[in-house]
């Protein structure tokens, strides 16, 4: 059977946060580069998955297939406002059944949020890639994954068995960087 690639997608502050106390994305989380980079990514992507607070705010947004997770449904239903979107209630059915309904069985998943979104894929990650925005702080902020603030980003990413590639700056003038990390391939005895 062909496989799901799956990737996630975030750029936080430098406290490991993504949106402020309102779940609202800060303009200084806004990085031009970020979002080049972003946008890039989607655009390759054979589907998007996200949480009801995550959105992309680009042009092709409305072209991509994408899941929606909510308790609103009781396993998957379609959008009733996006022909490419289903609802998804992951305690009603399992992500491969879902990514199938949504016409997807094989390609690259591309992960985009929130928080407890990407907490329910920590350990089927091939790769996770972690912008951050070193000069952005958001007291009192939405973490990005479970278990931030008490531990870095980085941290809970390397708990779950990834590990960090080399950084690329993607935006000189807010001195962001992404990283990816990539789950180790698994070895045969």
């Amino acid at each position: 059977m062909p496989a799901l690639r799956i990737e996630g997608y975030v750029i936080v502050s430098a406290d490991g946060r993504l949106a402020n106390a309102h779940n609202v994305m800060p303009d200084d989380l806004k990085v031009e580069g970020d979002k080049r980079f972003f946008t890039s990514a989607l655009d390759r992507a054979d589907l998007v998955v996200h949480g009801r607070h995550s959105e992309e705010e680009q042009p092709n947004a409305p072209k991509r297939r994408r899941i929606i997770l909510t308790g609103d449904v009781e396993t998957i239903a379609p959008d009733p406002t996006n022909p490419k979107a289903l609802l998804w209630n992951p305690a009603g059915c399992s992500f491969e059944r879902a990514s199938r309904e949504a016409g997807v069985s094989s390609g690259t998943v591309a992960i985009i949020g929130g928080p407890s979104v990407f907490g329910m894929f920590m350990d089927r990650y091939d790769t996770f890639w972690l912008s951050v925005a070193p000069r952005v702080r958001i007291p009192n902020g939405e973490p990005c994954f479970p278990g931030v603030p008490a531990r870095t980003p980085q941290q809970v990413l390397a708990a779950h068995g990834l590990r960090a590639g080399e950084p690329q700056l993607i935006d000189a003038a807010h001195d962001v960087s992404v990283t990816p990390w990539r789950r180790e391939p698994k070895t045969s005895p």
